[in-house]
C-alpha cells in the first residue's frame, strides 16, 4: 500500500484533559511494580510492628462528690453555700504540680534508668529473655552541668556487682559496688539492687524535678465520663506497664489526700476565728456580771419584774440572732465581696434584728429608771453567756469535725494495667504501610510516566504530520540475545562479541514481520524518490536505528533485492559485529584515502546473507565530518546507487553530531527511527526541524521497541495483532 506524508491533524488532545483510560492502563503495565513496592512497604510494616516496643496502659477511677461551703459555722445557712466542684477545675489539679510533684519526689522519678541493646533487634530479644534487666537507684547526684545528659554506667560483666560511670563526654567519674553508696565530688550514685541478665550497660539520666513533672503531665489524661457525673478517668501510657500503673496509682493517692488536707483546713480557719473570739467574750462576760452584782448591792438586790423579765428574754434573742449574724458574716467576708447577693442577704437580715432591738430599747426607756439600769445589765450578763456558750459549742463541732475530715472524693477502682498493649497497633500498622505502599507505588508510575512521556502510538506522530512508515514490536528473542551478550561482555572484557542477526537467527520474529511490511511500503514510497539511498537516523542514542538498519537490509536482501549496508558511524558504528565482518578496513578507511585505488569494492564484505554486501566503518577517525564532505563520498554514493538496488546508511544520532545531516544530502529517503516509551514527540520534532534546517526531507518514521501496553490500548484505542499494537485502518 502506497502512503503518502499525511497532512498535520488538526485536533489535537488536550493537555489539560485527564485521560482516565490511559492512567488505567498505566496501572495495569507497571502491576509488579506496584505489587512489589506494595509487598516491600508491607513488609516494613510487618517488621516495625513485631520490633516495636509495646506501650501499655494504666487506668484508675475517681469520683468527686458535692463538696459544701466549708463553713461550719454557718450552720444551718451551709446549704446556701453549697456548690458543686467543676469536673474540668478537679481535672486541672490533678494535672498540677502540686499533685504530680509530690509523686515525683516520692518514686524519685527524677532518675531514669534505660538498659542499652543490640540496635533494631535488641529490645525485641530482651523482651522475650526469662530475666528483665533493671536497677533500683536510691541516690542519683550529678553536677549542674549534666543535669539532662545521658551518662554511661557499665558493669565489669553480665551478672556483676561492681560498676563504672561515665559522665557525658565519656570521662569515667565514679566506681562502685551495688548496694554500697558511692561518692566522687558532685557526683553521688546508690543503687540497692541490679539485674543484669542481658546487658552490662545502661544508660542514666539526672532529670530536672520541672522535667520530670512536664513528663508526667504529657503522659498522664483525664477525662470525665458523660457530662456532668463528677467520674473522672485516669489513665497513662508507658512501655513500662507496672510502673505506669505505680504512678497513677500514686497521683490518685495524692490528689485525694490533698482534697482532705484542704477540706481540713477549711475547718482549722474556722476554729482559729472562734478561738481568737472566746477571750473577748469571756472578759466582756465577767465585766458584765461584775457591774451587775455591783449595782444590785448598791440597789440593795433590786429584781426584775414580769414586764421587765419578758422585754429582757426578747433583748437577749435578738442580741443572740445579731451575734450569730456578725460571726457568719466575718466568714463570708472572707470569701464574697459585700455586692454578693448572698451577702447582700445576710446584711438586710442584721438591719431588720437591729431595727427590732431599737423598739425595744424605745419600751425599756418607759421604765422606772431603776428597772432600766437592773435590764441594762442583766442583758449584757445573759447576752454575753449566750454568745460565750454559742462560741463553745462550734468549736467542739469544729474539733470532732477536722478530726473526721474525709474529703469529697474517693477512688473508685486503683490503676491496673491492661495485659493486652494499646500500641502499636499492629494490624492497624500492616493495613497503613500497605496502604502507604501503594499509593506511593501508583503516584511513582504516574510521576514517572509524567516525566517520561515517550512515544505510545504512532497515532501521536502522525498528530503532529510525521508519517510512520511501520511499528516494530520488541522482540522476546532480541532481549534474550542482548541479555546473554552482556553476561558475556562482563566475563570476556577483553573479548570481541559477535551479535547475531536477528533476521538469520529467528526470520518468524514478529519485529521481522513488520520490517517485511516496512519493505513493501519503502517499494511505493521510494518511487518518487530521487535515488535508491535510504539513510536512517534517530534522535538520541539507544533507539534501535542499528537494529532496524540491519535487519532491513537483511530482509531486503532476503526478497531477492540487492542490498548494500553502510555503517555510516564512523565514530561508534558496531555493525560488523552482527554482520560478522571485521573492521579492519572499511568506509573511513576509503574516505581516508589510505589506498591509492579509488574502487570501494575492496572495502566492502560480502557472503554473510546473499545479496546483501556490507561496509563497515573502519578505522575510527579524528574528523568524521571532514571524511564524510570528501569527495570520495560523493562518488561512493553514486557508483553504489548505480550497482545496488537499495543502498542503507547507519548513520549516528542528528541530535548528538552533525553527520546525518552530511549523509542526508546524498540520500533520495531519509527515515527517522524512534523508541516505544522512550523517545518523546517533541524530541521527535526538533529531530526533524533540524533536518529541514540542513534542507533535508524526512520521509518519515519507525516506531521500534513497541511493547503490549494497557495504557496505550485503554489511552488510544489500539488493538493488538500477533502481540503488538497496530493502528486501526
Amino acid at each position: 500500500m502506497q502512503q503518502q506524508k499525511s497532512a498535520p491533524v488538526q485536533q489535537h488532545h488536550n493537555d489539560d484533559e485527564i485521560d482516565l483510560g490511559r492512567l488505567f492502563g498505566l496501572l495495569i503495565d507497571h502491576k509488579w511494580l506496584i505489587a512489589i513496592i506494595t509487598g516491600a512497604f508491607m513488609f516494613l510494616g510487618v517488621l516495625y510492628a513485631l520490633l516495636a516496643t509495646p506501650i501499655y496502659q494504666a487506668d484508675a477511677l475517681l469520683q468527686v462528690e458535692k463538696k459544701s461551703s466549708g463553713i461550719p459555722a454557718l450552720g444551718e445557712m451551709a446549704d446556701m453555700f453549697a456548690s458543686e466542684s467543676e469536673a474540668a477545675t478537679e481535672i486541672e489539679i490533678i494535672k498540677s504540680r502540686m499533685v504530680i510533684g509530690a509523686v515525683v519526689d516520692q518514686l524519685k522519678l527524677t532518675n531514669v534508668v534505660q538498659p542499652n541493646y543490640y540496635p533494631v533487634i535488641g529490645k525485641f530479644l530482651a523482651r522475650r529473655a526469662e530475666e528483665e534487666d533493671r536497677l533500683l537507684i536510691d541516690v542519683l547526684q550529678v553536677p549542674a552541668d549534666q543535669l539532662g545528659e545521658p551518662l554511661k554506667l557499665e558493669f565489669d560483666r553480665l551478672g556483676g556487682t561492681s560498676y563504672t560511670l561515665y559522665n557525658s563526654t565519656g570521662d569515667e567519674v565514679l566506681t562502685g559496688e551495688v548496694g554500697n553508696r558511692a561518692e566522687q565530688g558532685d557526683w553521688v550514685l546508690h543503687i540497692t539492687d541490679a539485674v543484669v541478665a542481658n546487658t552490662d550497660s545502661f544508660t542514666l539520666v539526672k532529670r530536672s524535678r520541672l522535667r520530670a513533672i512536664q513528663l508526667i503531665q504529657q503522659e498522664l489524661a483525664v477525662s470525665e465520663r458523660g457530662r456532668q457525673t463528677g467520674i473522672l478517668n485516669a489513665s497513662i501510657q508507658h512501655a513500662d506497664g507496672q510502673l505506669a500503673a505505680q504512678v497513677l496509682n500514686a497521683v490518685t493517692q495524692e490528689y485525694m489526700l490533698q482534697n482532705i488536707r484542704r477540706n481540713a483546713a477549711e475547718a482549722e480557719n474556722s476554729l482559729e476565728f472562734l478561738q481568737e473570739q472566746v477571750p473577748s467574750i469571756q472578759k466582756n462576760l465577767r465585766e458584765a456580771e461584775d457591774e451587775l452584782n455591783r449595782y444590785r448591792l448598791e440597789s440593795s438586790s433590786v429584781d426584775l419584774t414580769l414586764e421587765t423579765k419578758g422585754i429582757l428574754d426578747r433583748v437577749v434573742e435578738l442580741e443572740k440572732g445579731i451575734n450569730e449574724l456578725t460571726l457568719k458574716e466575718a466568714e463570708l467576708s472572707r470569701l464574697y465581696t459585700k455586692q454578693h447577693p448572698t451577702y447582700q442577704a445576710l446584711i438586710q437580715q442584721k438591719q431588720e434584728l437591729i431595727a427590732d432591738r431599737e423598739r425595744l430599747s424605745s419600751q425599756v426607756k418607759e421604765l422606772p429608771e431603776t428597772q432600766q439600769q437592773v435590764l441594762r445589765l442583766a442583758r449584757d450578763v445573759e447576752v454575753n453567756q449566750e454568745i460565750y456558750l454559742q462560741l463553745l459549742n462550734r468549736m467542739q463541732e469544729l474539733n470532732v469535725l477536722k478530726a473526721g475530715t474525709v474529703g469529697n472524693v474517693r477512688i473508685l477502682d486503683e490503676a491496673m494495667v491492661n495485659p493486652i498493649a494499646v500500641a502499636p497497633r499492629k494490624a492497624l500498622i500492616v493495613v497503613l504501610a500497605t496502604m502507604l505502599g501503594g499509593m506511593i507505588a501508583v503516584g511513582f508510575v504516574f510521576v514517572r510516566s509524567l516525566l517520561n512521556r515517550g512515544l505510545e502510538s504512532s497515532e501521536e506522530l502522525e498528530q503532529e504530520g510525521i508519517n510512520v512508515y511501520a511499528s516494530v514490536p520488541k522482540s522476546e528473542t532480541q532481549d534474550a540475545i542482548n541479555e546473554k551478550l552482556l553476561k558475556l561482555s562482563k566475563r570476556r572484557s577483553n573479548e570481541v562479541i559477535r551479535a547475531p542477526l536477528l533476521a538469520n537467527e529467528d526470520p518468524t520474529d514478529l519485529a521481522i514481520e513488520a520490517l517485511r511490511g516496512l519493505r513493501t511500503s519503502l517499494h511505493f514510497a521510494m518511487l518518487e524518490a530521487r535515488n535508491n539511498i535510504i539513510m536512517i537516523s534517530g534522535p538520541s542514542p539507544g533507539v534501535g536505528k542499528s537494529f532496524v538498519t540491519a535487519n532491513l537490509a537483511a530482509v531486503l536482501a532476503q526478497g531477492g533485492s540487492k542490498v548494500l549496508l553502510i555503517d555510516g558511524d564512523i565514530r561508534r558504528g558496531y555493525l560488523h559485529n552482527m554482520m560478522k565482518a571485521d573492521n579492519i578496513k572499511g568506509l573511513a578507511d576509503y574516505l581516508a584515502g589510505t589506498s591509492d585505488n579509488d574502487d570501494y569494492h575492496e572495502f566492502v564484505q560480502s557472503g554473510y546473507i546473499e545479496n546483501l554486501h556490507f561496509m563497515p566503518r573502519g578505522t575510527s577517525a579524528p574528523n568524521p565530518a571532514e571524511l564524510l564532505m570528501h569527495t570520495r563520498m560523493t562518488q561512493l554514493m553514486e557508483k553504489s546507487a548505480q550497482e545496488f538496488d537499495y543502498v542503507l546508511v547507519d548513520t549516528p544520532p542528528i541530535l548528538a553530531v552533525t553527520d546525518p545531516a552530511i549523509v542526508g544530502r546524498y540520500a533520495g529517503t531519509t527515515l527517522l527511527v524512534a523508541r516505544f516509551g522512550m523517545t518523546p514527540v517533541k524530541e521527535m520534532m526538533y529531530t526533524v526541524k533540524r533536518f529541514e534546517q540542513n534542507g533535508i526531507e524526512v520521509k518519515g518514521a519507525i516506531l521500534n521497541g513497541v511493547e503490549r501496553k494497557a495504557s496505550s490500548y485503554y489511552g488510544y484505542g489500539y488493538n493488538y495483532h500477533y502481540g503488538y499494537a497496530y493502528k486501526s485502518e
